[in-house]
């Protein structure tokens, strides 16, 4: 498939930084936030392209700042809910990258080499050398790339609902659902987007399954026109570039997971991604799918935790046996 190369950053000074009062931040659904004065916002050009991030700062850190990527439809808030279990434990990183969330509209020539470049920029201009890397679904693709184009600045990597390759789920829903968006009926594609991400109620027990599903469907039925391009360009992105290339890993500690009832990037595909990364682990979180980091919040907020502090992660109650690739 042609590949499209990454336009370059301007040679113009584009990068700024603007910190946003605390109090200016939305903390609806935020289950035990950070307290108020520990959290900052930050805008960043990259490229041409404004973006943000939250920062929730630990000032006593166990491990270096954890930074997380989000798949598409999450944003630099969608982690709020996990902040009480691992904020305590080191500083907190989330982000709108360009072309996502509240950032700059990213046209899909863009690719992920790009995306994964802008992460560099984002931790070169936060004077963060070192982070703990967790991506989860889309976060991962950014998030390999950014681990394979700049290791210097990975201590530790973890995936969840990881692949190396695009879900035949996936590539046989986008047309569906990118026609179902562009005609503007959006109730037809947050049913397809709900069936897409979720397993199917017959494969096994999931934990808050018909919760979730109701607030993804509510979450896709109120996307604003802006949200809706973002998503229909991010679709032409990943069908467009792929989602992996073969390009060597950093030798660092790497946890790959994902829920055990997972039918979009399902445990065998999660495997297989691991088993291109020498000496990582694999296991699946008990009563989970592709959306287990909101279905287990604290189980999976926890396994994160002990990963980055190098705590065992064996024989953990919510969780089937570990693997090592």
């Amino acid at each position: 498939m042609e590949r499209f190369s990454v336009v370059p950053p301007s040679p113009e000074p584009l990068m700024r930084t603007a910190v946003t009062a605390a109090q200016d931040l939305p903390t609806q659904g935020a289950s035990g936030p950070a307290p108020s004065e520990r959290v900052e916002e930050h805008g960043l050009v990259f490229g041409g392209f404004a973006y943000q991030c939250r920062i929730v700062r630990q000032p006593a850190p166990l491990t270096e700042p954890l930074l997380l990527l989000g798949g598409s439809s999450q944003n630099r808030y969608s982690w709020q809910g996990h902040e009480r279990w691992l904020s305590p434990l080191c500083t907190m990183v989330t982000v709108d990258l360009p072309g996502y969330g509240s950032a700059d509209f990213l046209p899909a020539r863009y690719d992920i080499d790009f995306l994964a470049d802008a992460v560099a920029h984002m931790l070169a201009e936060l004077g963060m050398p070192r982070v703990n890397l967790f991506g989860g679904c889309f976060g991962e693709v950014v998030g390999l790339r950014f681990a394979q184009r700049h290791p210097s600045f990975v201590r530790r990597t973890l995936f969840g609902g990881a692949a190396k390759r695009l879900p035949d789920l996936y590539t046989e829903a986008v047309p569906r659902l990118t026609h179902a968006l562009e005609r503007g009926s959006i109730e037809e594609a947050a049913d397809g987007l709900v069936r897409l991400f979720m397993s199917n109620p017959e494969a096994g027990r999931v934990r808050k399954h018909a919760a979730v599903a109701r607030l993804l469907r509510n979450q896709f039925l109120t996307q604003t026109p802006d949200e809706i391009r973002k998503a229909v360009e991010h679709n032409t992105r990943l069908t467009t570039h792929g989602c992996y290339r073969p390009l060597p890993v950093p030798r660092v500690p790497t946890l790959v997971f994902t829920g055990e009832y997972d039918t979009l990037c399902t445990p065998a595909m999660g495997r297989e991604l691991a088993a291109t990364m020498p000496g990582s682990w694999f296991t699946t979180v008990k009563e989970g799918d592709h959306l287990v980091t909101v279905e287990r919040r604290e189980e999976s907020s926890d396994l994160i935790g002990r990963f980055c502090t190098d705590r065992s992660i064996e024989d953990l109650p919510y969780c089937n046996a570990v693997e090592r690739m």
